[in-house]
C-alpha cells in the first residue's frame, strides 16, 4: 500500500508539472488575447461567445460520457475480460463518439444564430452576426475534442497520464504562434482557425502513445454492443450531473451580455479561465490520476481501499486548495493587471475582471470537492445522486443571477457561481456521510480547523505585505511581478510554517510532492 501511495504521489507530481506548463502557456495565450482584443470591442465579445458555445455543447453532451462513463466500463473490461476485449470496446466507443460529435458539429453550424441569441441575447445585431459566423468556423472543435478526449480516456484507463496532460500545451503553442506571426494578417477569423488546428493536434499527438500500449483502431459504429449499452445506461444521469459547470457558464454568459455593453461576458471569461488555471493544476491533476484507480477498486470490490483513497484525496486537496483560494482573492487585482493589463485591456477591464476573480475564487474549495466527490460516484457507475445535486445547484445559480446581477454587476455573477459550486459539493457529501462512507470525522474536522487557521494567518501576513509593498515598488509590470512573487513566496512560507507547527498530517504529502518535483528538476 505504501508503495502504491508513493507511485500515485509520483504520478500526480509529474502530471502536475506537465499540467502547470500547459496552464502557464494558457495564461500567456489569454494575455495575448487581452492585449490584442481587450474586453469591450466587437471582435472580442463575438469571439468569446463563439469559442464558448462549442465547448459548452461538448462539455454538456460528451465530456461526461468520456470522463465518467467510458473509464469505469473500460476498467471493468480490463479487469474481468482482458486487454484485447477492453481495446475492442475502446474502438467501438471511439467510433460512436466520432459519429455523434460529427452530427452535433453539423447541427451547431446550421443553428449558429439561435445559439448566439441563447448565449448572449444582449449583443447588438452586428456583434451577434460576427459571433454566429465565428461559431460556424469553430464548431468543428467539438469533433476534434471528441476524438482527443476519447484517446485521453483510453490512455488514462491504462495508467498513461503524461501525454494526456501535455495536450493543452500543444494547442496553446499553436495559438501563441498565431498571435506572433499571423494575427495582423488574418485577424479574428484566423484566430478561430488556429483554435481548430490546436484541437486537431491534441488528438494527433496522442496517436504514438496509443500505438505503444498496443491499441489498434477498428471501426465499429454499433450502439448495441454490451459495452456501449452499459456506457449509455450510465451516460444519461451522468450527463445531466456534469452539466453544472457548462450550464452555469452559459447562464453567467447570458446575464453578463447585459453588463457594461456586453463586456461582462469577457470579464467572466478571463476570471474563470484564470481561476481554473490555478485550481486545475492541482485538482484536475489529482482527479485525472485518482479516477481510474477508484474505477479499478470498484471493479475489484475493494471497498475499504476505495474509501481510504477518497478520504486521503479530499484531505490532501483541501490542504492545498484553501491557501490557493485565499491567495487568489488577496492578489486578484495585481494578478489580473500583470497578466492581462495593457493594450486593449484597459483599467476598466482590469477592474471588472479582478472583481469577478475575487468572488469566483471563494468557490475554489467547493469546486475541488465537487470534482473529487463526483468522481467517486461515477467510479461506482452511480450518476443519479450527482444528477439531483447538479440540478439543484444550477437552479440556485440561475436564481441568484436574477437577484444579484443588477445590484452587484459582475461580482453578482461570480457570487452566484461560487454558491452554486459550493452547494453542489455539499449535496454530494451528504449521502456519503449518511452511508458512513464520507470524509468527515472528528479528526478531520479538527485538521480542517487547523487548515483554516493557517490560511487565515497566511492571509493576514500577505495582506500586510501587499499593503506595504505597493507603496514602495514601482508601478508597471516590473513592480507587479515583484509584488506577486514576494507575496506568493511569503504566503507559502507562512502557511506551511503554521501547518507544521500545528502538526497537520498533510505536511507529509506536501513534503513527498516537493521531493518528487525537486528530483524531476
Amino acid at each position: 500500500m505504501a508503495r502504491e501511495n508513493e507511485h500515485a504521489t509520483r504520478t500526480i507530481s509529474i502530471v502536475m508539472v506537465i499540467t502547470l506548463i500547459g496552464k502557464i502557456l494558457g495564461l500567456y495565450r489569454d494575455h495575448l488575447m487581452a492585449v490584442h482584443y481587450g474586453t469591450a470591442g466587437m471582435e472580442a465579445k463575438a469571439f468569446y461567445v463563439a469559442s464558448r458555445i462549442p465547448r459548452v455543447f461538448f462539455d454538456v453532451v460528451f465530456a461526461s460520457a468520456i470522463a465518467a462513463c467510458f473509464i469505469p466500463v473500460f476498467s471493468e473490461y480490463l479487469t474481468k475480460k482482458g486487454k484485447q476485449e477492453a481495446f475492442r470496446f475502446g474502438g467501438n466507443f471511439l467510433s460512436v463518439m466520432t459519429l455523434l460529435t460529427a452530427l452535433l458539429t453539423g447541427l451547431g453550424i446550421l443553428f449558429a444564430e439561435p445559439l448566439v441569441t441563447l448565449f448572449a441575447d444582449g449583443y447588438d445585431a452586428q456583434t451577434a452576426a460576427l459571433a454566429a459566423s465565428l461559431t460556424r468556423v469553430m464548431f468543428p472543435t467539438v469533433l476534434f475534442t471528441g476524438v482527443a478526449f476519447s484517446f485521453v480516456g483510453i490512455l488514462q484507463a491504462m495508467d498513461r497520464f503524461n501525454i494526456p496532460a501535455l495536450i493543452s500545451t500543444v494547442s496553446n503553442l499553436v495559438i501563441i504562434g498565431y498571435f506572433y506571426f499571423l494575427d495582423e494578417e488574418y485577424g479574428v477569423y484566423g484566430l478561430a482557425a488556429a483554435y481548430l488546428a490546436g484541437w486537431l493536434l491534441q488528438a494527433l499527438v496522442q496517436v504514438p502513445s496509443l500505438k505503444q500500449i498496443g491499441f489498434r483502431y477498428h471501426p465499429n459504429f454499433s450502439f448495441r454492443t454490451d459495452g456501449m449499452r452499459r456506457a449509455f445506461a450510465l451516460m444519461g444521469p451522468v450527463m445531466v450531473s456534469t452539466w453544472v459547470q457548462p450550464i452555469n457558464l452559459t447562464i453567467n454568459s447570458r446575464f453578463g451580455s447585459h453588463l457594461y455593453d456586453g463586456a461582462g461576458v469577457s470579464a467572466m471569461e478571463y476570471s474563470t479561465n484564470l481561476y481554473l488555471v490555478i485550481a486545475g493544476v492541482f485538482i484536475l491533476s489529482i482527479t485525472n490520476v485518482i479516477f481510474p484507480k477508484l474505477s479499478r477498486l470498484t471493479a475489484q470490490h475493494q471497498e475499504a481501499a476505495f474509501r481510504d483513497t477518497l478520504r486521503q484525496t479530499v484531505h490532501g486537496s483541501l490542504f492545498f486548495v484553501l491557501p490557493m483560494a485565499a491567495g487568489l482573492m488577496l492578489l486578484a487585482r495585481p494578478l489580473v493587471s500583470f497578466l492581462y493589463g495593457g493594450g486593449e485591456f484597459d483599467e476598466f477591464s482590469v477592474s471588472i475582471t479582478s472583481q469577478a476573480l475575487v468572488w469566483v475564487s471563494l468557490g475554489m474549495v467547493g469546486y475541488g470537492l465537487q470534482n473529487i466527490l463526483s468522481r467517486s460516484y461515477f467510479a461506482r457507475q452511480d450518476g443519479r445522486t450527482p444528477l439531483v445535486a447538479g440540478a439543484i445547484s444550477i437552479l440556485a445559480n440561475l436564481g441568484l443571477c436574477m437577484v444579484l446581477t443588477e445590484p452587484l454587476g459582475v461580482a453578482g455573477l461570480a457570487i452566484s457561481s461560487t454558491v452554486s459550486s459550493t452547494l453542489y459539493a455539499v449535496l454530494l457529501l451528504i449521502p456519503l456521510e449518511a452511508r458512513g462512507e464520507g470524509v468527515l470525522s472528528r479528526e478531520f474536522l479538527g485538521d480542517f480547523g487547523k487548515m483554516l487557521l493557517a490560511a487565515v494567518g497566511m492571509s493576514a501576513v500577505v495582506w500586510l505585505a501587499r499593503t506595504g509593498l505597493e507603496s514602495l515598488l514601482p508601478s508597471g509590470k516590473l513592480g507587479e511581478v515583484v509584488l506577486l512573487g514576494l507575496c506568493a513566496a511569503l504566503g507559502a512560507a507562512v502557511y506551511f510554517l503554521l501547518a507544521g507547527l500545528m502538526r497537520l498530517e498533510e505536511m507529509k504529502l506536501a513534503g513527498s510532492v516537493w521531493n518528487k518535483l525537486r528530483k524531476r528538476g
